[in-house]
C-alpha cells in the first residue's frame, strides 16, 4: 500500500443522510437494470441468531423434563448488595421490560435482545427491499417446564418435526409483518436448524473461545481456564457455516444481495460462492480486527481468511480494521492487492471497505420519553447530592478494561486530592458471554481497595453492581451524569457511547471520555479520548471534563451529537445496499466469465482438420511458486504436450514469460513442440533447435539504464533481485516482505513509466510480483498473431493463460467483431510486426499479403486461468493450471478413441 493514511476520509459530521444514502441505492438500481443487471429487490441476510426466542408448548414426544440436555446458560448470579438504582442493558442492546410472548398453539416466541443495531440496520432496509434473515434458533425452551435448579428445559432441536419447524417460521413471518412500518415491504424469516452439540461447539467453542479473544488481541490460552486448544471447536464451526451456506443456496433467487454478519460466519462467503458463483456476496465483521502479527498465531488462519475473500465485499467498523484485513491477506497468503485496495485471489478480487454501525436515533429518541426514566432520575440526584457523578457500564469481560477504569480512578483521587468526597464512580457490570471468576473477584478486591483507601463513613467513592438493570433505571443513569467513562482495551462498537450523547442532549450535555481502541472512535472526535493503559492520562481527562467549561460542553455535545444522529444503524443499513450495488456496477462483477463448456470444445476439436494449441507456462501449466525454479512440469503436463504435439493435425506452442534456457531444459525434449521465450522475444518453431530473436533489430540500449534503476531499488528492498533477460529486464520482489515490495514496486513503476517510458520505446507491466520492461514491439500477442499467419487453415484454437501479459495473446485473437454471428464473414489477418521484423533485410519493399483464416468464431477457445470474475479478455476459464492439463488429456483421450475407431 502507498500509504498508511486513511484514504479520503470525511470531515466529522458530514456524513450522508439516511435520504441521500437510500436516492443513491435507488439511482443505482435504476442503472444496472438498464444495463441488464438482474436485481430481485430481495436482501439475505446472515445473521448468527434469529431476532426471536422460541419456546415449545408442549413437547413433541413424552419426554421427561429431565432428560439430559446441553447446559443452559448459567444466569447472572445475584447480586450481594442492596439493589442498585440502575441496571445496565446487555453490551449491544439496551434492555427492555419483555414484552408479552407471541404466542401460537405450538409455539411462544419473544423477540431476542443483542446486536440492536445490527438488527435495526437490517429492519430499516425494509423500507426499500424485501428481506429475508437466515439464523440460527438458538435453543428452544420447553415452555412452562423447569428442572430443579429452576433452569428452563431445553427441548433438542432433533426432537422438533418438521411440522413444528414450519409452524414456527410462520409464526415469526407473522411477527415480522406485525412489527412492520406501514408500506415495509416484506421480511421473511428463515431458521437454520442445528444440532445442539454442534451449535453449542460453534458458539460457546471455537466463536468464544479461540476467534472473539483473537479478535480482542488476546490469544486462547490467555483467557481460558484450562488446557486451550485452537483447533478444538473447528469441525463444529465449519459444520455450522457449511449449514448456513446451504440455507442461502435453498432460498436464493437471481439479483439477491447477500449480506454475511460477523465472525460466527467467515467461512460463509466462500461456501456460498462456491455453490452460487455469480451471487453478489456481502461481508460485515462487526468485532475489530486484529494486527497480521497476532492473526496469524490462529492456526486455521488461511482457512479464516480465504472464506472471508469469497466475498465481493468485506466491510469492517474502521479503515485500521480494513488495513489489518489486508495486510493479513498479503502477509499471511501471499495474495496481491490491487490499484483499487482490494485483494485479488485467483482473479476472484474482494474488495475492502469501512463503515461504523450507529444505533437507532429514533428509538433511543422515543425511549428518553418514557414516564419511567424521570422519577428515577431525580432520584439519583437526589441520593448524590452534592457530588459529581461518573458512570461506567460495561460487561465483565477482560477486554473491556473495567480494572483499567477502576485504576485510573484511583489514580484520580491520588493526582487530585480535591475530588475526594466530592465525585463518584458509579460502575455497572454486566455478566459477560463467558464467566471470569478470577476477573469478578480481582473487579471486587480493586473496588473494595480504592473505597477502604479513599472512602469515609459518610463518603464511598466507587458503587460496583455486578448485574443486569431495566432500560428505564439505564437511561435515567446516563442523563444524570457529568460525565461517561468508556475505557475497553478493543472493542468493535459501542452503544452506550452514543446512547450517552443523546441521552445528555436532554440534561447536562456533560462530555464523554472514550478510548482510542473502540471501533467509533474516529467519528467521535470531540470526545476526550484517551489510551486506556495511561492511568494518568485517563485521570487527566476526567479531571478535564469534570472541570470542562460549560461553552466547551456545549460546543462537544453539539458536533457530537449531530454525528450520533446522521450515522444511525438505519444509514448504515442503506450504506451496506449502496456499497454492494456500486460492487455490482463495477467491470469485476458486471461480467462474469463461464466456465469451458467441455462438450463444444471436443465437438470443435474433433471436427476440425488442423489445431492450434497456445500455452502459457507459469499459472497455466504450473502453479506459481515462491522459487521460480521450483516451478517444474508434473507427468501429466508433460503426457498432455506430448499427446498433443504428437498428433500431426495439432499444431503445439508455449508462450513464456520464461528464458529460452529453461524451456528448453524442461520442455525442450518434447518433439515437435514450438516455443517462445521472453514474452515473445524469442521463439523457436516445432521441429527445429535454434531460436530467432525479434530484438536484433531494436534498440536495445534501455536496458543499461532500467538495470540501474532497478539496482536501487533491489540495494532499499531487502529478498528483491534482478533477472536480466536478452530481450527483457524483470525486478522480482516475492521473498521481500510483501507490504513493502509492493510499495517499492508502485515507486519504481512511477519513475520508470513518467521518466524512461516516455523518450524510450519500451512499456513497463506489473506481473505477479514482480516489474518488467521490455521493447514495445515484442510481446505474446504478436507471437500469436505470427503462428496464426504462418497456420491460416486452422480451424480449432485453444489458447490458455493467467496473467496480464496473457491478455495480449487473447486481444490478438479477438478476430471478430463482438457481435458478429457465429456463421460471421471469413476473418482476415495483416502480416504482424512479428513477421516482419525477422524477415530482417531479406523483407525491406516485400510487399507482405493479407491472409484469410478458415477458423470460425466459435471455435476459438480462449481460456483465462483463475476465478471467473476475473478481468479478462478470454471468452472461457477454467479455475486451475490442473483443469487445463485435464481438459487436455481428455482432449488426447477422446482423439485416440476416435482414431481407434476409424481404423477399424
Amino acid at each position: 500500500m502507498d500509504s498508511f493514511a486513511e484514504p479520503n476520509k470525511p470531515a466529522p459530521g458530514t456524513a450522508a443522510s439516511l435520504a441521500d444514502v437510500r436516492d443513491s441505492v435507488q439511482r443505482l438500481e435504476t442503472e444496472h437494470r438498464a444495463k441488464g443487471i438482474q436485481l430481485s429487490g430481495r436482501i439475505i441476510h446472515l445473521c448468527h441468531y434469529l431476532p426471536y426466542s422460541s419456546a415449545l408448548t408442549s413437547s413433541p414426544s413424552k419426554r421427561s423434563p429431565n432428560l439430559p440436555s446441553p447446559p443452559a446458560t448459567p444466569p447472572p448470579k445475584p447480586a450481594d448488595i442492596p439493589g442498585s438504582p440502575v441496571e445496565p442493558p446487555s453490551e449491544s442492546l439496551s434492555t427492555t421490560s419483555l414484552p408479552d410472548p407471541i404466542v401460537s398453539e405450538r409455539w411462544k416466541i419473544t423477540p431476542r435482545y443483542g446486536h440492536s443495531a445490527m438488527i435495526s440496520g437490517i429492519t430499516s432496509l425494509s423500507a426499500t427491499h424485501e428481506q429475508l434473515v437466515v439464523g440460527w434458533t438458538g435453543d428452544i425452551q420447553a415452555a412452562g417446564q423447569a428442572s430443579q435448579d429452576d433452569v428452563a428445559v431445553k427441548v433438542p432441536a432433533t426432537s422438533v418435526s418438521d411440522e413444528d419447524r414450519a409452524a414456527l417460521e410462520e409464526l415469526m413471518a407473522k411477527e415480522a409483518a406485525a412489527g412492520a412500518e406501514p408500506g415495509d415491504k416484506t421480511t421473511t424469516i428463515h431458521p437454520v436448524w442445528l444440532d445442539d452439540k454442534v451449535a453449542h461447539g460453534h458458539y460457546d467453542g471455537y466463536c468464544k473461545q479461540t476467534l472473539w479473544p483473537l479478535f480482542h488481541y488476546l490469544l486462547w490460552q490467555d483467557v481460558a481456564t484450562e488446557y486451550a486448544s485452537a483447533d478444538a471447536h473447528w469441525a463444529p464451526y465449519a459444520e455450522v457455516n457449511a449449514a448456513f451456506a446451504r440455507k442461502v443456496v435453498e432460498v436464493y433467487q437471481p439479483g439477491d444481495l447477500i449480506w454475511v454478519h460477523d465472525y460466527h460466519l467467515l467461512l460463509t462467503p466462500l461456501l456460498i460462492r462456491q455453490s452460487l458463483p455469480e451471487a453478489a456476496i456481502g461481508l460485515f465483521v462487526h468485532t475489530p480486527f486484529p494486527s497480521s502479527e497476532v492473526f496469524r498465531c490462529l492456526p486455521r488462519r488461511k482457512e479464516i481468511l480465504d472464506g472471508m475473500l469469497g466475498a465481493n465485499l468485506i466491510c469492517f467498523q474502521t479503515y485500521s480494521y480494513s488495513r489489518h484485513f489486508t495486510s493479513s491477506c498479503v502477509r499471511v497468503c501471499g495474495y496481491e492487492i490491487n490499484s483499487k485496495g482490494g485483494i485479488d485471489v485467483q482473479g476472484h478480487v474482494s474488495s475492502i471497505a469501512y463503515c461504523p454501525v450507529g444505533v437507532d436515533a429514533d428509538r433511543v429518541a422515543q425511549d428518553l420519553n418514557r414516564p419511567g426514566i424521570l422519577p428515577k432520575l431525580e432520584a439519583l440526584r437526589v441520593l448524590y447530592e452534592g457530588k459529581k457523578i461518573i458512570v461506567g457500564r460495561d460487561k465483565l469481560d477482560v477486554v473491556k478494561g473495567v480494572v483499567q477504569k477502576l485504576r485510573a480512578f484511583e489514580k484520580l483521587l491520588h493526582d487530585y486530592p480535591q475530588w475526594i468526597g466530592k465525585v463518584v464512580l458509579i460502575q455497572v457490570t454486566s455478566p459477560a458471554l463467558s464467566d471470569s471468576p478470577k476477573l469478578e473477584r480481582q473487579v471486587s478486591e480493586l473496588v473494595a481497595h480504592i473505597n477502604g483507601e479513599y472512602g469515609s463513613l459518610d463518603f464511598i467513592p466507587v458503587h460496583h453492581y455486578h448485574q443486569t438493570i431495566k432500560k428505564d433505571e439505564f437511561y435515567a443513569l446516563l442523563s444524570v451524569a457529568d460525565l461517561g467513562v468508556i475505557t475497553p482495551l478493543r472493542d468493535g462498537m459501542n452503544t452506550t457511547s452514543m446512547e450517552f450523547v443523546l441521552a445528555q442532549d436532554k440534561t447536562k450535555k456533560s462530555p464523554l471520555v472514550l478510548s482510542e481502541f473502540m471501533g467509533i472512535s474516529s467519528n467521535m472526535t470531540e470526545a476526550l479520548q484517551i489510551n486506556p493503559w495511561n492511568l494518568g492520562e485517563v485521570a487527566a481527562a476526567i479531571h478535564r471534563g469534570l472541570t470542562m467549561s460549560q461553552e466547551e460542553k456545549l460546543e462537544r455535545h453539539q458536533k457530537l451529537f449531530k454525528i450520533v444522529n446522521t450515522h444511525t444503524s438505519h444509514t448504515w443499513g442503506a450504506s451496506l445496499a449502496k456499497m454492494l450495488l456500486e460492487r455490482i456496477g463495477s467491470q469485476d462483477l458486471a461480467r462474469s466469465t463461464p466456465f469451458i463448456p467441455k462438450e463444444q470444445l471436443e465437438g470443435r476439436y474433433h471436427s476440425a482438420k488442423k489445431r492450434l494449441f497456445l500455452f502459457d507456462y507459469d499459472g497455466t501449466l504450473a502453479p506459481i511458486v515462491k522459487v521460480p525454479s521450483m516451478a517444474t512440469p508434473t507427468p501429466q503436463t508433460l503426457q498432455a504436450l506430448t499427446s498433443l504435439a504428437a498428433d500431426p493435425k495439432n499444431v503445439v506452442y508455449i508462450i513464456s514469460g520464461r528464458d529460452g534456457e529453461f524451456l528448453e531444459q524442461h520442455l525442450g525434449h518434447i518433439k515437435g513442440l514450438g516455443m517462445s521465450a521472453e514474452h515473445g522475444g524469442f521463439i523457436r518453431e516445432p521441429g527445429e533447435t535454434e531460436w530467432s530473436n525479434f530484438t536484433e533489430n531494436l534498440d536495445m540500449s534501455w536496458m543499461d539504464e532500467v538495470l540501474e534503476i532497478f539496482k536501487y531499488y533491489t540495494e532499499r528492498t531487502t529478498g528483491s533481485h534482478i533477472e536480466v533477460k536478452k530481450s527483457s529486464i524483470t525486478w522480482h520482489y516475492r521473498s521481500s516482505d510483501p507490504e513493502w515490495g509492493l510499495f517499492q514496486c508502485r515507486q519504481c513503476q512511477d519513475l520508470l513509466e513518467n521518466n524512461l517510458a516516455r523518450k524510450r520505446p519500451i512499456e513497463v507491466l506489473v506481473g505477479k510480483k514482480n516489474l518488467e520492461v521490455r521493447p514495445i514491439a515484442v510481446n505474446k500477442g504478436e507471437i500469436v498473431k505470427r503462428i496464426l499467419y504462418f497456420n491460416p487453415d486452422a480451424e480449432f484454437i485453444f489458447c490458455a493463460g493467467d496473467d496480464k501479459t496473457d491478455e495480449d495473446m487473447f486481444r490478438s485473437l479477438l478476430l471478430f467483431p463482438q457481435d458478429a454471428r457465429p456463421d460471421a464473414t471469413k476473418a482476415v489477418l495483416k502480416a504482424p510486426l512479428s513477421v516482419t521484423l525477422l524477415a530482417g533485410a531479406d523483407g525491406e519493399g516485400k510487399e507482405w499479403e493479407e491472409r484469410e483464416l478458415a477458423i470460425a468464431k466459435e471455435a476459438v477457445f480462449t481460456t483465462a486461468v483463475g476465478h471467473s470474475s476475473k478481468r479478462t479478455l478470454a471468452v472461457w476459464h477454467v479455475t486451475t493450471p490442473e483443469e487445463v492439463v485435464d481438459h487436455m488429456l481428455h482432449l488426447v483421450a477422446q482423439g485416440e478413441q476416435e482414431a481407434g475407431k476409424s481404423s477399424l
